[in-house]
């Protein structure tokens, strides 16, 4: 089942199995940002990670002398139990909340919930973790939204490049065939703000970025007036990845990062792990805005 909402200028739909962004469409020029989801390719749209970021070590964490087998982006990904909690003309509002189901694979007690709110040209997306246990719930998150390119007919997918707010100089962390954060990186930045899009740039999987002085980053054409820009104060981590033959790029802001390759599996010692103590409310958000 899908929800939509929409303004003037925008609108937008999102699944409720995983609380997933699946259309942003232009109410002026009806064009449409999003990523087609197809099968063959990638079947995602714009994945909501919570409470884990990419790939586990061996496919589980330890916590308190136990092993849990947290999936690949976490638990609300794709989960038909995530139900929708209010809508208004304006907004969306889905939300999880931890079950016995929840509690073998992750072992925190939680209430997950996520907004997409329509502001003119852009939309938020605000995400509420509570810590509903009697603990301290340790957690990571993110997004993952996949922005079509090229956007329009007779562009090409080189014709796009990624535009940062400011001058960056960062290199990429390299993945192991695993999906796991390796020692070695590749420079990417050379005092520069753009980054131009080609299929191979993502030959050995996603960019992965811990030191950015950006907090904004616009995809633009060389050959059309659109923009899309994403800002995440908020995150601290960014991801940039594509399938190599997809015509897509995702930007992907994240409070938390996949397992390094030398990991020792424990959950408190993970990289970018947030901690919340019982009781407690922590809230972030990203911005996606349109011009055309």
């Amino acid at each position: 089942m899908e929800y939509s909402i929409e303004n003037e200028f925008l609108r937008i739909a999102v699944r409720q199995a995983g609380a997933e962004l699946c259309r942003i469409q232009s109410k002026v020029t009806g064009t449409d940002f999003m990523w087609n989801a197809d099968p063959d390719i990638w079947p995602s749209y714009a994945p909501v990670l919570f409470p884990v970021i990419g790939a586990i070590k061996n496919g589980f964490v330890r916590y308190n002398g136990k092993d849990y087998a947290v999936p690949r982006h976490g638990i609300v990904r794709n989960n038909p139990e995530v139900k929708l909690i209010e809508q208004t003309e304006s907004s969306l509002t889905f939300g999880l909340k931890s079950s016995t189901e929840t509690l073998e694979i992750y072992p925190f007690e939680f209430d997950f919930e996520i907004t997409y709110r329509l502001d003119a040209h852009k939309f938020l997306q605000s995400y509420k973790v509570a810590n509903s246990g009697e603990e301290q719930m340790l957690f990571s998150l993110g997004g993952h939204p996949a922005f079509k390119c090229p956007v329009h007919e007779g562009e090409d997918y080189t014709d796009y490049y990624l535009e940062f707010e400011a001058i960056e100089n960062d290199s990429t962390w390299l993945l192991t065939k695993d999906g796991l954060v390796g020692n070695e990186t590749k420079k990417i930045f050379d005092n520069t703000n753009t980054l131009h899009l080609d299929h191979h740039l993502f030959d050995n999987d996603a960019l992965i970025f811990k030191h950015l002085v950006s907090k904004q980053v616009s995809l633009r054409s060389t050959k059309s007036a659109q923009v899309a820009t994403v800002r995440f104060g908020d995150f601290p981590y960014l991801g940039i990845w594509a399938k190599p033959n997809g015509n897509f790029v995702c930007i992907e802001p994240w409070l938390g990062i996949a397992d390094s390759a030398d990991s020792d599996q424990n959950f408190e010692t993970k990289e970018g792990i947030l901690k919340l103590a019982a009781g407690e409310l922590f809230t972030a958000s990203f911005s996606i805005e349109i011009h055309e």
